[in-house]
């Protein structure tokens, strides 16, 4: 049975755009300095949410020496020279461009805060213009709560002209979180989890597909124009 999507929010980080490398290097380079180690189980708690959360789990859970406030102070100084080179993922423009092109309204919501989206958009501003909006959890105000609450997903569907039921609604998400909060909205949810992250039973049962690259996804699948051959 085809499932009928009018509507599409994209993450951004390890879906649209290969960064979550760059936050495991520019976070590594913080911990080598006390001799603490980045995991992935640790990583997949962080994923998704907002700058001063992720530093309050960071310094609660390694011990480092290091207020939240002085955590996000020296990633920042890491960050601020790797984030532009952040290039996008697989499948991810043509799939972009393809929703654009039949006029299939999209729109981004990430935990990202303004400094660090604008650093890894800084080479593809012409690439997110595409999208009807951008809803950036940590910095807007309507959003209260981080993945993997709904609330920035809910925010960034209120934000489309026209009012639309968010069963109508695709999200594609790579973080464990973030598929969470598109259930948690009443939506339907494309997973594209890197090779690393634990597929839990309790995750997969939120998810309505889970694929390993965006360039597997099949757009009728959800009643969106097909690719044109």
């Amino acid at each position: 049975m085809v499932i009928q999507c009018t509507h599409v929010i994209f993450d951004v980080d390890g879906l649209l755009l290969d960064t979550e490398t760059l936050y495991t290097d520019s976070t590594q380079e913080i911990c080598d300095e006390f001799g603490k180690k980045y995991t992935w189980e640790l990583k997949s708690k962080v994923m998704g949410k907002a700058e001063k959360e992720v530093a309050k789990i960071m310094t609660d859970v390694l011990g480092l020496p290091l207020t939240p406030e002085e955590y996000i102070r020296r990633t920042r100084e890491v960050q601020q020279t790797i984030f532009p080179t952040a290039k996008l993922l697989p499948g991810a423009e043509k799939l972009v461009r393809h929703l654009h092109k039949h006029n299939i309204p999209i729109a981004v919501a990430t935990g990202s805060n303004s400094w660090s989206f604008n650093l890894k958009t800084a080479n593809h501003q012409e690439f997110f213009k595409l999208f009807h909006h951008t809803v950036l959890c940590a910095d807007d105000p309507e959003v209260e709560h981080s993945k993997p609450a709904p609330d920035g997903f809910l925010v960034a569907a209120k934000r489309f002209e026209d009012a639309v039921d968010p069963s109508k609604i695709l999200v594609f998400e790579d973080a464990p979180n973030g598929v969470q909060a598109a259930n948690a909205a009443g939506m339907h949810c494309v997973w594209v989890p890197a090779p690393e992250v634990t597929q839990t039973d309790d995750v997969k049962s939120k998810a309505t597909l889970i694929l390993h690259s965006l360039e597997l996804f099949v757009p009728e699948d959800f009643g969106l124009p097909p690719y044109s051959h």
